[in-house]
């Protein structure tokens, strides 16, 4: 009898060992294809990537003249003006004072690749950023607000980057190019998208 009672156990224990060794598996499946899903799912943009890219839409309509309003298209201050014609009559005349008059050194669009670097003559549209250290530069749009010849423009408080009302930086700054113009468009003649232009989303 305890022969017998032994190898009893024994068949116990063998078929205790078998069962943990099969939900020891199943169990390693399982956590294998938890972990597969992320590394699955990094192989496609992820939803905040595309957020990160959708273009942006702002109603002009709502921007008075003088004013400007600061969009965000890819987590980017963009800055949107609405030059009145003493702003665009204060863009020329200081050509010989700018370190890119002609914006050859700078990054724009083909279209923005002009002296007041924006499709049409009244909406300015700028990426908020210096071109020096990333800081924010300020409005300053007042003629003479930065000293007698000042034609009104953009101030980096940071290190004292200026730029006139077209973006373009002037001698003296630290910051070495213009500041950028993103890709943008006019669906119509309300509505500014930035983030996309003829040839679809950037």
């Amino acid at each position: 009898m305890a022969d017998h009672a032994v190898v009893a156990e024994g068949e116990v224990d063998l078929d205790r060992r078998k069962f943990l060794t099969r939900a020891t598996i199943a169990t390693g499946a399982v956590g294998a294809a938890f972990a597969c899903v992320p590394f699955i799912e990094s192989w496609s943009p992820s939803e905040s990537a595309r957020a990160q890219g959708a273009p942006t839409t702002v109603d002009l309509s709502k921007v008075e003249p003088g004013q400007m309003v600061t969009p965000v298209w890819r987590k980017q201050a963009v800055y949107v003006v609405r030059r009145t014609p003493d702003m665009l009559a204060r863009v020329a005349g200081h050509d010989g004072e700018l370190k890119d008059p002609t914006s050859e050194y700078s990054e724009q669009p083909q279209y923005a690749k002009n002296p007041l670097r924006s499709r049409t003559p009244e909406f300015l549209v700028l990426f908020g950023i210096c071109t020096h250290l990333g800081c924010l530069p300020k409005q300053r749009f007042s003629a003479g607000e930065l000293g007698p010849s000042w034609p009104g423009g953009f101030f980096c408080p940071c290190h004292g980057s200026r730029f006139d009302l077209a973006g373009r930086v002037f001698n003296g700054s630290p910051a070495s190019t213009n500041l950028v113009v993103p890709p943008y468009s006019y669906p119509n003649p309300r509505t500014l998208v930035i983030g996309a232009d003829e040839k679809g989303a950037a």
